[in-house]
């Protein structure tokens, strides 16, 4: 199976200050998706935006929810959750040659896409599902992108967080990163 080149969708920069809504540090919320089967605590509101993905597999919704900040007190200026549904029986979370092969595109992808470099990457579990979690240092080293990626039976889900370098070890991005839930 050829993996697409789309598999990691990401063209986030800094954002503009006018465009942002304020972030209240005591304000951490729990949010639910239950079409995207997870829960996770971030410190604004969600917005969603659903793209439509042309593959070699068939036409895919990758859908994103994503929470902007770029005021200056601001620990990170992006939250997201992302998630892409594959067709049954394309991919399975315990098809584990294949599915290292796609974190691995998801990782690489995500570099290019912002032209940026991956800094390290590390295993990890979410439960009983295998995932990988990874820095991309980006905009001549002064943005940096972090990202937890899973893979549940044939849904993929990459949670990040995206700061200015200056606090790429923040608290908050732990906080969000690690809240991460699936519905049981």
């Amino acid at each position: 199976m050829r993996i697409p080149v789309w598999f990691y969708c990401l063209s986030v920069v800094l954002p503009s200050a006018g465009s942002i809504h304020a972030q209240d540090k005591n304000r951490w919320e729990e949010f639910r998706s239950f079409d995207g089967r997870f829960r996770v605590t971030a410190p604004g509101n969600f917005r969603l935006k659903t793209d439509s993905i042309a593959t070699d597999i068939g036409t895919l919704a990758w859908h994103t929810y994503f929470f902007e900040n770029a005021g200056s007190e601001a620990e990170n200026v992006v939250y997201m959750v992302s998630y892409v549904d594959y067709p049954e029986g394309s991919v399975h979370h315990d098809s584990t040659e294949l599915v290292q092969a796609l974190f691995e595109a998801g990782v690489e992808e995500s570099a290019f896409s912002v032209a940026g470099r991956v800094s390290w990457t590390t295993k990890v579990k979410l439960g009983q599902y295998p995932g990988i979690f990874w820095r991309v240092d980006y905009k001549d080293g002064r943005a940096v992108i972090k990202t937890k990626a899973f893979f549940v039976q044939n849904r993929y889900y990459a949670v990040q967080a995206v700061m200015r370098r200056e606090r790429s070890l923040n608290t908050a991005a732990d906080k969000f990163l690690d809240s991460f839930r699936l519905f049981e």
